[in-house]
C-alpha cells in the first residue's frame, strides 16, 4: 500500500512538474521576447533554465536533506538522457541541422563544461575514498564558475548584436508573465518535495537505491519538458531552439543544478557512482559534437546510434 501511495504522489509531483515548467517557460519567454533575442540565444538561456527548474528545485531539496546521491543522480542523468535520449530521438525523427557557429562556438564551450565536470569527480574518485567520493564546496564554486564563463560568453554575444532578431508577439502581458512565473515556481517547489520524498519511501520499500530510482522515474520524468520541446522544435524545424535547449540545459545542470546546492550545504558523499556512470556523461556530450562536426547534420542513423547507447548504458543500471 505504501508502494502504490508513494508512486501515486511521485505521478501527481511529476504532472505539476512538467505542466508548471511548461507555463513557467511561456511566462519567462513572453518577457524575454521584449529583448528581441535571437531564438538560439533563448534556447540557450530562458528556454533552457526554465525546463531545468524540477531539476533545480529537486537538487536543492535531495541535498538539503541528505540524500545526494539524488541530485548527483539527477544531473548525470538528465545531462546523459538529454543528448542520447532527447536529441538522438529528435534526430531519429527528424534530422537537425547544425548550424557552423553553433559547432565551432555552443558545442566546445558544452564539451569542456562536461570534461571539466568529469574530470573533477574524476579525481575525487580515484582519491582515498575506494568505494565512492566526496563533492563539496570548492567543488560547487568551480562549478559555477564555468556557468558564469557560459552566461559572460552570451552577453558577449548579445553586445556584439548577434543575438537580436525582430520579435514576435509574447504569449502572455507582462502583468501574466510575472504572476505566471512566481505561481510556477512555488508549484514547482511544492511538486519536488513530492518526488524526493517519494523516491526516498519507493526505493526504500523496494529495497533498492536511491541512484536507480532517481536515473529512471526522477530523471527521465523531469525531462519530458525538454524531450516535448526539443522533439516539437526539430519536427518544424527550428532546429536552434532544439539544440540550444539542450546545451544551456546540460551546463545550467552542472553549473547551477549540482554547483549552488554545493557551496550552499558544503557538499556530500557518494557511494553509488562509479567510472561507467562518469565516463557516460562525458562520451554522451563527445558524440554529440563529433556527430555534429562531421557533416554539419544529426542524421537518422546517427539519432538511432544515440538512442542506442542510451539503451545499452539503462541496460547496465538495470543489472547492476
Amino acid at each position: 500500500m505504501e508502494i502504490i501511495k508513494a508512486m501515486v504522489l511521485m505521478v501527481v509531483g511529476f504532472i505539476l512538474l512538467i505542466k508548471a515548467s511548461d507555463i513557467f517557460v511561456d511566462a519567462v519567454s513572453s518577457i524575454a521576447t521584449n529583448f528581441k533575442m535571437s531564438k538560439m540565444m533563448i534556447a540557450l538561456t530562458v528556454a533552457a533554465f526554465g525546463t531545468c527548474a524540477p531539476e533545480l528545485a529537486i537538487s536543492f531539496n535531495s541535498i538539503s536533506n541528505g540524500v545526494g546521491d539524488i541530485a548527483l543522480a539527477n544531473v548525470l542523468g538528465s545531462n546523459v538522457v538529454n543528448i542520447l535520449l532527447v536529441i538522438g530521438l529528435a534526430a531519429f525523427i527528424t534530422p537537425i541541422k547544425v548550424k557552423n557557429e553553433v559547432i565551432k562556438e555552443e558545442l566546445p564551450i558544452l564539451l569542456s563544461t562536461t570534461a571539466l565536470f568529469s574530470v573533477c569527480i574524476l579525481t575525487h574518485y580515484i582519491g582515498p575514498y575506494p568505494d565512492g567520493f566526496i563533492l563539496g564546496r570548492v567543488d560547487g564554486i568551480l562549478f559555477v564558475i564555468l556557468f558564469i564563463l557560459f552566461i559572460v560568453y552570451i552577453i558577449s554575444v548579445v553586445r556584439a548584436k548577434k543575438g537580436f532578431f525582430e520579435s514576435s508577439n509574447p504569449k502572455y502581458s507582462m502583468i501574466k508573465s510575472i504572476i505566471y512565473t512566481i505561481v510556477c515556481c512555488v508549484v514547482i517547489i511544492f511538486a519536488s518535495d513530492l518526488v524526493v520524498d517519494n523516491a526516498k519511501i519507493l526505493a526504500t520499500s523496494l529495497n533498492v537505491s536511491t541512484k536507480l530510482i532517481t536515473m529512471t522515474l526522477v530523471v527521465i520524468g523531469t525531462s519530458l519538458p525538454e524531450m516535448t520541446m526539443t522533439v516539437v522544435a526539430a519536427r518544424k524545424g527550428e532546429f536552434d531552439i532544439a539544440l540550444g535547449n539542450i546545451i544551456g540545459t546540460n551546463i545550467f545542470n552542472i553549473g547551477v543544478v549540482l554547483g549552488l546546492p554545493l557551496i550552499i550545504y558544503g557538499g556530500f558523499s557518494s557511494y553509488n557512482f562509479n567510472l561507467i556512470d562518469i565516463l557516460a556523461v562525458l562520451l554522451a556530450a563527445v558524440t554529440l559534437y563529433l556527430f555534429a562536426r562531421n557533416d554539419k547534420i544529426l542524421s537518422k542513423l546517427e539519432g538511432f546510434v544515440m538512442l542506442l547507447m542510451f539503451i545499452l548504458y539503462y541496460i547496465y543500471i538495470f543489472f547492476q
